[in-house]
């Protein structure tokens, strides 16, 4: 049985940026929180996960999709979204897939793990943090960054993360809301 943690203060904090009618996609939803958050918004809510023990609960709210995003391809083929989630996870082969299934305008709301974290709990691998600075790195080639963390976390728990909200280019160049701060 999954235990049922609060959704993410950071996903909380940008999910105001995607936008009514959206399509979002929660990589590695595990047990759907932040999906959770987001019923109810007008929104066209999707998760992936390998683990499926949290998907009957899940359905009556969001399309769900069991993948191993680790070991198949990506289960989405071209589709893109307005917005993709990610928390608690990395997979850096996938990072190339998920800004090409970002919609134009779309939104990432992306935090993990990060070097430091070995030192005091899990994850220790460091295949699973991020280096310094790494998430930003990756996204602002290709998106506009409207916020970055890289640091200590008291809540809710002791942890070393990153964290970034980026906008892909909008089509025609059209501002996206995020640019309006």
């Amino acid at each position: 049985m999954h235990r049922h943690l609060p959704p993410s203060p950071w996903v909380l904090r940008f999910a105001g940026l995607i936008p009514a009618g959206g399509s979002v996609l929660d990589v590695a939803c595990g047990a759907g929180r932040n999906l959770r958050a987001l019923a109810g918004r007008d929104r066209q809510l999707h998760g992936v996960d390998r683990d499926t023990r949290a998907f009957d609960a899940l359905r009556a709210i969001a399309t769900m999709r069991e993948a191993d995003l680790e070991a198949a391809p990506w289960p989405y083929g071209a589709q893109r979204f307005d917005a993709l989630i990610v928390t608690n996870y990395l997979w850096r082969p996938l990072l190339p897939t998920l800004l090409d299934a970002l919609a134009p305008g779309g939104v990432l709301i992306y935090e993990t793990f990060a070097d430091g974290q070995q030192d005091i709990g899990r994850p220790r691998n460091p295949d699973h943090l991020l280096r310094r600075a790494e998430l930003l790195d990756w996204a602002r080639p290709r998106l506009r960054v409207v916020a970055f963390e890289d640091g200590f976390v008291t809540a809710p728990q002791a942890a070393f993360v990153q964290r970034i909200c980026a906008v892909a280019p909008a089509l025609g160049g059209a501002a996206h809301p995020a640019y309006n701060l």
